[in-house]
């Protein structure tokens, strides 16, 4: 049997041995992509139900828009989205915040690429810092305790937007919506609150789960606080656009997470002794922080004892050095579990925690043409040149009656394992 996994901008093939029980779980069938005109009519519609709200701003404008770990079309939207806004009001003063989280901030190449030269030349693009201490204010506390600390840049806007992308998400639940506030717009502090150890040990803090997941709930009342009022996201089916929900905050993410949520879910028959899955291809399996996302979907549905391949190019290599840090800590994961929870908060430990708690259940193995071996294997994992190798390393050859499951939209879906 052969099968097709994502990597990078292509694809990875590895041929199955007979002898083996392998099964490949896919999320409903792939939606057709939008065009230019349904993009256009969607911001259109917006931005003359909210005229009002847009006027009144007098061009005090703040939109946020997702790094460039997402493919959230920035280019294709957000062009369209200030043109449309400029027939209401003077954009002169209209800020565009990228909004980071704990991410680097984007150099003026990686922002050209992402918005295009155009909006660059137009428009103020600045950088979220969380770790700027003068540049973020407190707005108050979350129920949780979770202290608000937010942009000042940011909040000194009238009329707050964002444009982003809405996916599944390995913690929160689901991307987009609130979470350009926080963690996009927030302060480190903040950020290591909402991202504890504790929250994270939450039975609900997993892909697909809003209601009860204390992550998400506590970016909703965040967000509601940094007074975020409309939004502009997008779906993703096969690496091209497929759908757009702009308008107020709460009423267009409720409609794309129940999209979303629905066509991302695929029911899984059992556990399996191998997965054998991806971090979607390019640009979320761009490092491989990143790639936690793609282990923990292989997580859900491994045995314990098993065995989890995931296949992520990163061309960027591991892409944070604290996240690496962690990883290398101890002489297993315990040690990993341990040290971040008696020693918290610390940057990154919320992506060693899931993936150490990853390794707990399975061994990983990593096929990434820009990690290298020995930095894969210091960070407690085993390295694969190619997928076969990988599948090798797991004990598949002929006959050898291993049950596999491939997974190949790795982070775009959420698998669930039939009672």
């Amino acid at each position: 049997m052969k099968v097709e996994i994502p990597y990078g901008e292509g694809h990875l093939e590895a041929e199955i041995p007979e002898g083996n029980i392998a099964r490949v779980f896919r999320p409903h069938a792939p939606c057709d992509p939008i065009g230019t005109d349904r993009v256009e009519r969607a911001i259109w519609e917006m931005v003359r139900r909210n005229e009002a709200v847009i006027r009144a701003s007098g061009g005090s404008i703040c939109l946020l828009v997702s790094d460039n770990t997402r493919a959230a079309f920035n280019r294709a939207i957000v062009p369209k989205l200030l043109d449309s806004i400029g027939e209401l009001v003077n954009t002169s003063g209209l800020k565009i915040m990228v909004a980071n989280g704990l991410h680097r901030p984007m150099s003026e190449r990686e922002l050209a690429e992402d918005l295009g030269e155009d909006i660059i030349e137009r428009f103020e693009v600045v950088n979220h810092i969380a770790d700027d201490e003068c540049g973020n204010l407190a707005v108050g506390r979350t129920g949780r305790g979770t202290e608000v600390l937010l942009d000042r840049e940011y909040l000194g806007a009238k009329l707050k937007m964002a444009a982003g992308l809405v996916e599944p998400h390995f913690f929160a639940g689901f991307s987009g919506g609130y979470k350009s506030v926080l963690p996009g717009v927030s302060a480190t502090k903040t950020i290591y609150q909402n991202h504890s150890y504790e929250m994270l040990s939450h039975p609900n803090a997993r892909a697909g789960i809003l209601s009860g997941n204390p992550v998400h709930e506590d970016i909703w009342e965040a967000g509601r606080m940094g007074g975020l009022r409309l939004i502009v996201n997008v779906t993703v089916c096969g690496g091209r656009l497929s759908g757009i929900y702009a308008g107020d905050v709460d009423e267009a993410y409720g409609m794309v997470v129940r999209e979303v949520g629905s066509r991302s879910r695929v029911v899984v028959d059992g556990l399996y002794d191998i997965v054998l899955t991806s971090n979607g291809g390019y640009p979320l399996d761009r490092n491989l922080y990143q790639a936690v996302k793609g282990i923990s979907v292989g997580e859900s549905v491994v045995r314990e004892g098993g065995t989890i391949i995931i296949a992520s190019e990163c061309r960027d290599g591991v892409g944070h050095l604290d996240f690496q840090r962690l990883m290398e800590q101890g002489e297993g994961p315990m040690d990993i579990l341990d040290f971040v929870r008696e020693n918290q908060p610390l940057r990154d430990q919320w992506q060693a925690q899931i993936l150490a708690r990853a390794m707990l259940r399975a061994k990983v193995i990593v096929v990434a043409g820009g990690v290298d071996r020995r930095e894969v294997e210091r960070m407690k994992m085993e390295s694969a040149r190619d997928l076969g190798e990988a599948l090798e390393r797991a004990g598949v050859k002929e006959g050898s009656g291993k049950s596999i499951a491939v997974i190949p939209d790795g982070p775009y879906a959420i698998p669930s394992v039939r009672a």
